[in-house]
């Protein structure tokens, strides 16, 4: 009749055609999926809910508690994923997914103690040339805002009218090549570092060598990670165990093609690839940390541990997507980093941050209001 509703359509487990354990959509070319409106899990949420299709077909998810114990972990874990082993030689392993709650662990740390402005770090953030210094300001700006206890931004020669116009409590040095990063670099209190938004491809070809030997914590981001497409390994070369990469889908592509390429299949059978399975392939190839950034930021540790920050149903913040919020982000992780935050926490703490700040803001959000945010959400979070 012209009047009837369409059918409200219930779930159980997962919706039939998708994958619990990759949230994509089996079948290859002709792969099929039910859209639900409502669909209920049992115990947890499985990892195909908060990751690819999942949000686009599970309509509202529900979890019910069939008694079984949620274990000793202080975080919510999702189902267990079958992801490749390091070497990939075809096995399957067993590994456990959390859905990242990052206040669990994190809030503690976040409170300021006593002390002084160096006891809670000094970042050095790189910027590009005049007219390309936007973005390391943008992250500087977060880096600063969630706690760092100094930010310096380095600047090359044709930006330094530029930048000093715009900052205030951000200080800055000039910085022109490989030459003067290694100089600054001497003061040890120099703890993180942050390389890659807005720097430029040349520049950052010449200054992340000089960034990683000094075995820093440090972000690279956006440039600095594209400045290597040709080849990934002369970057994987000089990473450390302190690193924390933050590449988007296209970032990883040109890092990691032939994982990319894998997790661009269309999947015939379950368990399909997934991005939890990319994005910790990835970080052992790389042996650092790795933030697969999107919706279903997925953030893992060359160890295995894997967790998803997902801005999807209750928490969904489409705000993001746009210009400049990446480079908040990773100002938000250097000024963790410069916190002594470990890189998997920082990294985990920031995305959930970054979604937080976005959502207490809401629409008609820019990058730059992000780090405003933060001090009304360290107040919701009695910090």
């Amino acid at each position: 009749a012209e009047d009837s509703h369409p059918p409200y359509v219930v779930a159980i487990d997962i919706p039939s055609g998708l994958c619990a354990d990759s949230g994509r959509i089996l079948g290859e070319e002709d792969g099929v999926c039910v859209a639900a409106n409502l669909t209920v899990s049992f115990h947890r949420m499985k990892v195909g809910h908060v990751i690819g299709s999942g949000p686009e077909f599970c309509g509202d998810v529900k979890v019910a508690d069939i008694g079984l114990d949620a274990g000793a972990w202080g975080r919510r874990a999702l189902s267990q994923l079958y992801g490749v082993d390091i070497k990939r030689p075809g096995q399957l392993v067993r590994h456990q997914v959390y859905l990242s709650d990052a206040f669990s662990t994190a809030a503690s740390r976040l409170k300021k103690r006593n002390g002084h402005k160096y006891s809670h770090g000094h970042a050095l953030i790189l910027s590009g040339g005049f007219g390309t210094t936007g973005a390391a300001r943008l992250a500087a700006r977060g880096a600063l805002r969630i706690g760092a206890g100094l930010v310096t931004l380095g600047v090359p020669p044709s930006a330094q009218i530029e930048v000093a116009c715009q900052i205030t409590a951000t200080m800055m040095r000039r910085v022109d090549g490989s030459e003067a990063l290694t100089g600054l670099l001497q003061d040890d209190r120099l703890n993180a570092l942050c390389l890659g938004p807005g720097m430029g491809l040349d520049r950052a070809i010449e200054m992340v060598p000089v960034a990683l030997a000094s075995q820093r914590a440090t972000v690279l981001d956006a440039d600095a990670l594209t400045a290597f497409a040709d080849d990934p390994a002369v970057l994987f070369e000089q990473l450390h165990e302190k690193c924390v990469l933050t590449p988007h889908g296209g970032e990883f592509a040109k890092l990691f093609p032939d994982i990319a390429k894998d997790l661009n299949a269309e999947p015939s059978l379950g368990p399909a690839f997934s991005k939890a399975d990319a994005t910790r392939e990835a970080a052992m190839r790389a042996g650092c940390v790795v933030v697969f950034k999107g919706p279903d930021t997925v953030i893992a540790a060359p160890d295995g541990r894997c967790s998803v920050n997902s801005a999807q149903y209750g928490r969904a913040a489409p705000w993001l997507a746009t210009a400049g919020s990446g480079d908040v982000l990773a100002g938000f992780i250097t000024g963790l980093l410069a916190r002594e935050f470990a890189p998997m926490q920082a990294a985990e703490t920031a995305a959930w941050l970054h979604v937080e700040c976005a959502r207490h803001f809401g629409p008609g959000l820019i990058a730059e209001d992000l780090p405003e945010q933060i001090p009304e959400v360290y107040k919701s979070l009695n910090l």
